[in-house]
């Protein structure tokens, strides 16, 4: 990193959950985002950040604040087969499958297993790397991934616990300061903030906004705030990623907090300012152009569990869908993962199918009987330094290939053979990942469908490169990949 000593400044990362850099150029160009601009102007402005995989932000945010991949931190996606419990483990996909699977199910794994369990105690996020080195603060506002070291309580409202048997406050361990919407709101005689059902419970950016301007204007921001705001995603969730209207509000959002300061001289004088996004989004084509690939029907023939029964000895097949890709589970069948991987190739709208052969991941294109296999260490070297073994036709993974210096740079699936690696290795079992082209979108039976408007869980381009605006400190990131930012905010914060 460049040195430039920014003792004594806080760390305010702000991650947009959908954020795009096309979206950034477009309101650039047409002068329609100036807060926006002056943080670029005053900073540094990526467009190529690399995400995590699946592209969803349940995995993307662990990766975030563990800097860890998936077969270090352990949560796979929004919704998982684990093997250990026998049960799908589902974070909140969609209404339909909250409905089949139960609320209590969902609710228990979101706000007790998630942070308590599922994240795999061998990694340490940001807040327990700060916190227990007893030397800065941290915070969390409505960040999903808040693990730390210092006891909270979230408290159940009456109108969760009655449907869902949980009891009136859960104990959890989070950063020194931990505002999770309506279930935890340090705030709560302080400011009148938006937590009531129909304001989603305080997940939205008005109450994340609202709480960071009185830590800003209070002084009591601690050394390290992350602050996460949802709206962007939902916008384009239902009107693609052409959408420009969340992120014209967005600008005015962060415009009201850099007025807490005073001015932008005065923010970036006392902080650091992160702008992040999490995914892209890529546009789900409208219904008369066929968009939703239904596992089910191309899996025919198997028995395949049904959203919310019972997983038994005469269940075949688990569907795990996470938007444009998913995670197909073997269970109770002697076909081997080959076989049942023969029954998706043939469609076009599949992008890659993927699955481990013993230490061996084996890739295949949906359209082709072209495939490609690669496997952990040996003598060819990525763009990362990362070192891997392969065979078979490099264009599956779209590997531009040097064979002189043993060198192997990516195209349209940045840092794929980690990111893909890092999936198939995050938990138990024997399953398949499945990813669709762009345009496209998986459904497992009752999965939220998106036709029309936007989606990502893939791993191509479109959902995988996010932006990331600097503003206060001349230090550069080393690595432009949201695994790296971890290390990277450390040194900001002169860990």
């Amino acid at each position: 990193m460049d040195s430039t000593n920014i003792a004594g400044k806080k760390v305010i990362l702000i991650v947009v959950d959908s954020l795009m850099y096309q979206s950034i150029d477009r309101g650039l160009e047409n002068n329609q985002l100036p807060t926006i601009k002056s943080l670029i102007q005053h900073g540094q402005y990526y467009k190529d950040v690399v995400s995590s995989f699946p592209t969803m932000s349940v995995t993307i945010d662990t990766s975030l604040l563990t800097g860890t991949y998936p077969d270090k931190h352990g949560l796979p996606g929004l919704i998982w087969y684990s093997a250990d419990e026998n049960r799908v483990i589902n974070y909140g996909t969609g209404p339909m499958e909250v409905m089949k699977q139960g609320i209590h199910e969902i609710a228990a794994d979101t706000l007790m297993n998630l942070n308590g369990k599922h994240i795999n105690h061998t990694v340490q996020t940001i807040f327990e790397d700060v916190q227990v080195a007893g030397k800065l603060t941290t915070g969390s506002i409505n960040g999903i991934i808040y693990r730390g070291p210092t006891a909270h309580w979230l408290r159940i409202p009456e109108w969760v616990k009655a449907p869902t048997s949980l009891p009136d406050r859960i104990k959890v361990g989070g950063p020194d300061f931990l505002s999770f919407g309506t279930f935890s709101n340090p705030l709560t005689d302080k400011l009148n903030l938006p937590v009531e059902l129909t304001d989603r419970v305080g997940f939205t950016n008005e109450y994340a906004i609202q709480t960071t301007e009185y830590l800003i204007r209070h002084q009591l921001l601690p050394d390290f705030l992350y602050v996460y705001l949802p709206d962007l995603d939902q916008k384009l969730h239902q009107h693609g990623p052409e959408d420009i209207e969340g992120i014209l509000k967005l600008d005015k959002q962060l415009e009201r907090l850099i007025a807490a300061f005073g001015s932008t001289d005065k923010a970036l004088e006392q902080a650091v300012i992160m702008l992040l996004g999490d995914s892209g989004m890529s546009a789900i084509l409208p219904k008369d152009k066929n968009p939703i690939v239904d596992l089910t029907k191309l899996l025919d023939g198997y028995r395949i569990q049904k959203p919310g029964a019972d997983i038994n000895a005469e269940t075949e097949i688990v569907l795990a869908v996470n938007e444009t890709m998913a995670y197909v589970y073997k269970l109770h069948t002697d076909q081997p993962l080959a076989g049942i991987a023969g029954h998706l190739v043939g469609d076009s709208r599949i992008d890659l199918i993927a699955w481990k052969e013993g230490e061996w991941i084996r890739v295949r294109q949906g359209d082709s009987e072209h495939s490609f296999s690669y496997r952990a260490e040996g003598q060819w070297k990525d763009s990362y330094g990362a070192h891997w073994t392969w065979k078979g036709d490099a264009d599956v993974m779209d590997l531009e290939v040097d064979h002189k210096e043993k060198q192997l740079m990516y195209g349209q699936y940045p840092d794929g053979l980690q990111r893909l690696w890092g999936a198939l290795n995050s938990h138990k079992g024997d399953f398949i990942v499945v990813t669709t082209k762009a345009g496209y979108e998986l459904t497992g039976g009752s999965s939220p469908e998106h036709t029309g408007g936007g989606g990502h869980g893939a791993l191509h381009a479109n959902v995988s490169l996010v932006p990331l605006i600097v503003a206060g400190t001349n230090d550069k990131p080393d690595k432009l990949r949201i695994v790296d930012m971890k290390s990277y905010i450390l040194d900001l914060l002169q860990y």
